[in-house]
């Protein structure tokens, strides 16, 4: 008899990960690797942030806090909401955590019983799936296509839609592919799910700030009122203050849901970083010109790498509207053999030859539920990019 959890044999460790890793082995080995694995801005987290968490430390403000976050905390992500969303919240309907990751498991294993069902739409977040699996669900995937710029429809949603069924995850700006929903596509969503009272909706915003093109943000929470309560709105700091390090995450959603992610929080992590939460204090209450400087920063480099992977014969890429990631397509690369020999048969064997012959990390479609693509990250150096992209070019030329 295994030791282990039989549940563990049905996830996997998260492949962006993995892929990071290994590039820092061929690294660590005297290779010029160029790493655009992972989601995380290359720029440092703004002055006043730093030095909010300084003078928390020379205040001694480095206890434990609430489970669920310190009362300042709660009332600048209040404060947010309000401003940016336009979504009123109570203290008693925000939870803050290690992470926006933890809110999303703490919310599934506070709410899923064996065999309830979550609709996820591919491409996917790689965590999403295994989250729901560990807190003993089933994920349910809806495809979506390059041609729909990576969305889902209000037809294809409600063909996959059970009595089974407890949670879609809407991710828009999204991770892997950086496509965005407008406000008009949300309310037809939205339209589809107020027919099904018992379906509850997790909107990951954590790529809000990340939206290019002049196209405004919107939650399905504010787009439909009536939903709102129904809706766990899931945030935090990671991506537009550069603060991936600092885990911070928070979510805001109905009380009675708020109140047992908390009970779970409680036997888990417990509070999140007292220190943590004080930067988070500024970097919502804060000036907010970083985000505007940032995102002028990772447009450009957006439409630099799109520009420069759509001359590369046998790729594609969609020009996606937020986020920091391009998911181009491969799939006429594949059949094609490397000057060894060996045939490119699927997406897998595209990302390591590329980390073989270009020495560049990329991460496989597969990894998102979407075979014949992968994921590019561009918060990166512009110069490490466009390095990256004619090193790709230039292995692609070579394949037969």
């Amino acid at each position: 008899m295994s030791f282990l959890a039989t549940n563990l044999q049905n996830i996997k460790p998260s492949p962006t990960i993995a892929v990071s890793m290994k590039a820092a082995e061929l690294k660590s080995q005297g290779k010029n690797i160029i790493s655009l694995s992972m989601g995380e801005p290359d720029f440092d987290t703004p002055d006043n942030i730093k030095s909010a968490a300084i003078e928390a430390i020379k205040k001694g403000d480095t206890k434990y806090t609430a489970v669920d976050g310190t009362p300042a905390v709660k009332k600048a992500i209040i404060s947010k909401f309000k401003k940016e969303n336009n979504l009123e919240y109570k203290s008693s309907e925000i939870i803050v955590s290690t992470g926006a990751k933890q809110v999303i498991y703490n919310a599934f294993v506070a709410t899923i019983n064996p065999g309830d069902e979550v609709l996820i739409q591919a491409p996917y977040w790689v965590s999403y799936p295994d989250m729901v699996i560990l807190a003993g669900g089933n994920p349910v995937i809806i495809e979506s296509s390059a041609e729909n710029n990576f969305k889902i429809t209000e037809e294809n949603l409600e063909k996959k839609i059970t009595s089974k069924t407890k949670w879609l995850i809407l991710n828009s700006p999204s991770n892997p592919t950086g496509s965005c929903y407008s406000k008009e596509e949300l309310q037809k969503i939205a339209k589809i799910l107020l027919k099904y009272p018992n379906i509850h909706i997790l909107s990951d915003d954590i790529y809000e700030h990340l939206i290019f093109d002049n196209l405004k943000f919107t939650t399905i929470a504010e787009v439909e009122p009536l939903l709102k309560p129904r809706t766990l709105v899931v945030n935090g700091v990671s991506k537009a203050y550069a603060m991936t390090g600092w885990r911070i995450g928070y979510g805001a959603g109905d009380e009675k849901l708020i109140k047992a992610m908390s009970m779970i929080q409680s036997q888990s992590t417990s509070a999140t970083t007292s220190i943590g939460q004080a930067a988070t204090v500024e970097a919502l209450n804060g000036p907010q010109d970083y985000i505007t400087t940032g995102k002028e920063v990772f447009q450009k480099r957006r439409d630099m790498v799109v520009k420069m992977l759509n001359e590369i014969d046998g790729i594609n890429c969609n020009t996606p509207n937020g986020a920091f990631y391009v998911f181009p397509s491969c799939k006429k690369i594949l059949g094609r053999k490397t000057p060894e020999g060996k045939i490119i048969n699927n997406d897998n064997d595209f990302s390591s030859y590329l980390l073989e012959d270009a020495l560049v990390a990329v991460v496989p479609g597969i990894a998102f539920g979407a075979e014949g693509f992968f994921r590019i990250s561009y918060a990166a150096n512009e110069d490490f990019l466009k390095d990256a992209m004619n090193r790709i070019k230039i292995s692609c030329d070579k394949l037969k």
